[in-house]
């Protein structure tokens, strides 16, 4: 069996690249996916308890794990080697696409896997620390972070796009089919079809209105 696995942290985000890149690599491979596996959750919480758990509780000798990167499993280094030392152990190998790594029971893989968890947790608690340090500099200059209490953002990445996405409602198209045709996410999707119902509750079809 060959299964996709996609993550992002908050449902703020999508995970529409993720599932293209996959998409991508198996049509390299010309290999079929069997089963994919989406959720929203941090990769900070522990393997066992997320989707992937569950996944892995099915996966046996000869079954691939594809994921866009090796960070989609886990933001911490101990749940990162853990899972792919149970992969291992059972021979099932995991495809990164990104850094088009091949982990399977092997010492090299092994050595490459701990590397590159290691590297990546450095740099992410480097960039943590950068981040704090700015933060806590702009505080002391009198900067106030955050967006004022009650803004919108004034910026829509589809702005100037109302009238081909409402063409695209009237010719039946789905919203999946729209987020494909436009190059954006659900969620970029929904939020700017609420802005354009906003300036004129009529503009939508009747379908799509509250």
């Amino acid at each position: 069996m060959i299964y996709a696995y996609l993550r992002v942290s908050t449902d703020k985000q999508c995970t529409e690249n993720q599932r293209f890149e996959i998409n991508q690599f198996a049509k390299e491979r010309n290999i079929t996916i069997d089963g994919w596996v989406e959720e929203i959750v941090s990769g900070s919480n522990k393997i066992k308890n997320r989707k992937l758990g569950k996944l892995f509780r099915v996966v046996k000798k000869g079954d691939w794990i594809i994921t866009s990167e090796l960070s989609r499993v886990g933001r911490n280094l101990m749940y990162i080697m853990s899972f792919l030392h149970q992969c291992m152990e059972r021979e099932a190998v995991v495809f990164t696409i990104k850094e088009r790594y091949e982990l399977g029971n092997n010492l090299n893989s092994k050595i490459l896997a701990f590397a590159f968890s290691l590297s990546a947790e450095i740099e992410r608690n480097l960039i943590s620390q950068r981040t704090r340090e700015a933060l806590a500099r702009k505080k002391l200059e009198g900067v106030k972070l955050g967006r004022p209490k009650g803004r919108k953002s004034s910026y829509y990445k589809l702005s100037g796009k109302e009238k081909h996405i409402i063409r695209l409602l009237n010719d039946k198209h789905s919203l999946g089919e729209i987020c494909n045709k436009l190059g954006v996410c659900r969620n970029t999707l929904r939020i700017f079809m609420e802005y354009i119902y906003e300036i004129n509750p009529d503009y939508l079809p009747s379908k799509f209105r509250n």
